[in-house]
């Protein structure tokens, strides 16, 4: 999997796309498959980005699954390329516009959102109790805490695509 950085050329909105390659890339938007999430606009191009370096196979990571109090959105090519393949492309084409909605509804919420890394459990409790002033967060917690959270009336919701923490970025 490979994600760009994708810009609308009329009105430069950028987004990400993720795709199993450079040559999936190119197919998608020689056939045009790929679309702006904001403006519909199809003369979408590569953005100039930063390189992601990936960590290596022997280190570890003691990250847990990250969830929100907002709904979160989505890039292209998420569904596994056989199964992409058998849909006719009709259908492809709304699966590939509906991700990009979702993954631009996720990045417009993560940016009013707050990053609280470990403290969202915590955090999100204490604004349900009423015992600080609510906004919108998003962090880290486990799957049983998330899971007492809803048990409490804590309206969250999981991140659905992967957000890397603010001092883990490059």
């Amino acid at each position: 999997m490979i994600v760009f950085d994708l810009e609308c050329r009329p009105h430069g909105h950028r987004f990400e796309g993720w795709f199993g390659s450079s040559e999936d890339f190119a197919r998608q938007q020689e056939r045009g498959l790929l679309a702006c999430p904001q403006c519909a606009s199809p003369d979408v191009a590569k953005a100039l980005m930063a390189p992601r370096l990936t960590r290596k196979g022997n280190q570890r990571s003691d990250s847990k699954p990250v969830a929100a109090p907002l709904p979160a959105p989505a890039p292209q090519a998420m569904v596994p390329p056989p199964v992409e393949a058998a849909l006719p492309a009709e259908m492809r084409e709304k699966l590939h516009a509906a991700l990009n909605m979702v993954a631009a509804a996720q990045a417009e919420a993560l940016k009013s959102s707050r990053w609280v890394g470990k403290d969202f459990a915590q955090d999100a409790r204490a604004m349900h109790y009423g015992d600080i002033e609510p906004e919108a967060i998003h962090g880290q917690t486990t799957p049983q805490e998330a899971k007492a959270l809803i048990e409490e009336g804590v309206e969250i919701a999981p991140v659905l695509f992967p957000v890397a923490p603010p001092d883990k970025i490059n």
